[in-house]
């Protein structure tokens, strides 16, 4: 007896301890919208389309005022976000095209890359992705390949919401077959999240919800667009329709917390990959010049929003210059597993920022590079040159940009980046040039060069779209 009381004792103590070491691990969820306009939620002065779910994301946590992505696009945005790591590091510069075409077999996040849910695998959580990848659809560069335990979503780009739309191998995949989907994508992929949440709730898990909405097609359902009868434009309803869906979804994911009192235990991330393209799905980006594909703030600044109750402060307001690689080391922090210098993680872990422990600022500076657009910004300054020429790119967007710059601005004075001070300033330019310069000699050529057409500005005007009455006013102050 004393025998088997030896051996059955440990086993004992190991299952009491379980729940606890759980417990010590919280759960990391990030929610990534698609081509959202950065005046288009609530908390941003938007009054057009009511964003409840992801207007308490700032209430119960912090709002980031300048947060940014480093990548204008989609794919490169998301390559920086799942290694903490500049893309143009390892040649993730540009989108990788439509699944089999343009040797796209070859194309996907470098297989060098650590990702950030190898990272939390190997730190003892379950992890899951939910939505679009857009970082290879080789077998190699499948999710499942790249550190997640869980996929349910699509590949590609871009996808259609509806199923009658879908055409021959434009799968949504649950793993690696078909999962012939039926519902609406936004509403399965609310779906899917709150079973991945309800599968794990008893360990320590990692959550990537990727969002397509509201990229482009413009689609919605008539659920969503009768809450937007009196929008005129067609495509500006299906927007807001498509908004409205995506924050019904994350409302879904956030009761599902509540309900299982995991709340308090999740740290939460929200961001957009990018600027609104406006001309594209009519997303504005009021008071920012520029949109999606371009290195002005409005293709850069995007909503960045972090809650976790009772660790971080409530309706907290931070202004000091964030950026999505941070994710990766913030969460890595929480989850007890902090990468070492060997990583060159670029990222910082955000909390004791976020919480008021360390008053700097995260970044010495912030860096982009997409094509022969460029910018850096150094405290309230920041540069931009746009060159009009090809860098490995085939004809695109970049040809119908002028070539502009070196252009300063202060961001402090001059959210909307209107007013060039670089003639003024030229101790400046030459300060901020060195620096871009420098960090620039650590980057690679272009993987692949392909390029889509996402935005053309009326002729001579880049300045950010008109809004409504009132609405430049709200924006401009929640933009602060």
């Amino acid at each position: 007896m004393n025998a088997r009381l030896l051996l059955i004792l440990p086993a004992l103590s190991a299952w009491a301890a379980a729940p606890a070491a759980a417990a010590d691990k919280p759960n990391v969820i990030v929610i990534v919208g698609d081509d959202m306009g950065y005046a288009d939620i609530g908390v941003h002065g938007c009054r057009e389309i009511p964003t409840p779910h992801i207007d308490s994301l700032a209430q119960h946590g912090v709002r980031c005022t300048s947060g940014y992505v480093s990548g204008p696009y989609c794919s490169p945005t998301r390559a920086g976000l799942l290694t903490g790591r500049y893309q143009t590091r390892f040649g993730h510069e540009f989108n990788p095209g439509p699944a089999g075409t343009d040797d796209n077999d070859k194309k996907g996040l470098s297989l060098k890359e650590t990702t950030l849910p190898d990272r939390m695998k190997a730190a003892g959580y379950a992890t899951g992705m939910v939505g679009k990848w857009h970082l290879g659809s080789a077998p190699e560069f499948h999710p499942l390949k790249r550190g997640f335990g869980e996929f349910y979503g699509f590949l590609g780009g871009a996808h259609t919401y509806f199923p009658q739309n879908r055409k021959a191998g434009d799968d949504v995949y649950r793993g690696t077959e078909s999962a012939n989907e039926k519902e609406y994508l936004t509403d399965a992929f609310a779906r899917e999240a709150v079973s991945f949440v309800d599968r794990h709730k008893a360990e320590p898990f990692f959550l990537y919800l990727s969002f397509n909405a509201v990229h482009s097609p413009m689609e919605a359902t008539d659920k969503y667009l009768t809450r937007f009868a009196d929008v005129a434009d067609p495509k500006r309803r299906a927007y807001c329709a498509m908004m409205s869906a995506m924050d019904d979804a994350i409302g879904r994911l956030l009761a599902k917390l509540e309900t299982d009192q995991l709340t308090e235990n999740t740290l939460i991330f929200f961001i957009s990959d990018n600027g609104g393209p406006t001309a594209a799905n009519s997303g504005l980006n009021t008071p920012l010049r520029g949109f999606k594909a371009t290195t002005w703030e409005g293709g850069v600044r995007v909503p960045f929003l972090v809650q976790w109750k009772g660790k971080i402060p409530a309706r907290k307001v931070y202004e000091q210059p964030v950026i999505q690689l941070d994710i990766l080391p913030t969460a890595l922090a929480v989850a007890g597993a902090p990468v070492g210098a060997d990583a060159k993680v670029e990222g910082v872990d955000l909390l004791p920022f976020l919480t008021g422990e360390n008053a700097a600022s995260p970044h010495a500076a912030l860096y982009w590079q997409f094509g022969p657009q460029n910018a850096i910004r150094m405290g309230d300054w920041k540069l931009v040159t746009a060159r009009n020429a090809d860098r490995n790119t085939k004809p695109g967007v970049f040809h119908d940009q002028p070539t502009i710059g070196p252009a300063l601005f202060n961001l402090r004075d001059d959210i909307s980046e209107q007013t060039d001070l670089a003639k003024s300033n030229p101790e400046k330019v030459a300060e901020l040039t060195a620096a871009w310069s420098k960090w620039n000699e650590s980057n690679v050529p272009a993987s692949w060069g392909h390029v889509e057409r996402v935005n053309k500005p009326a002729a001579g005007s880049e300045a950010p779209a008109q809004p409504k009455a009132g609405a430049k006013k709200r924006a401009k102050k929640a933009a602060r």
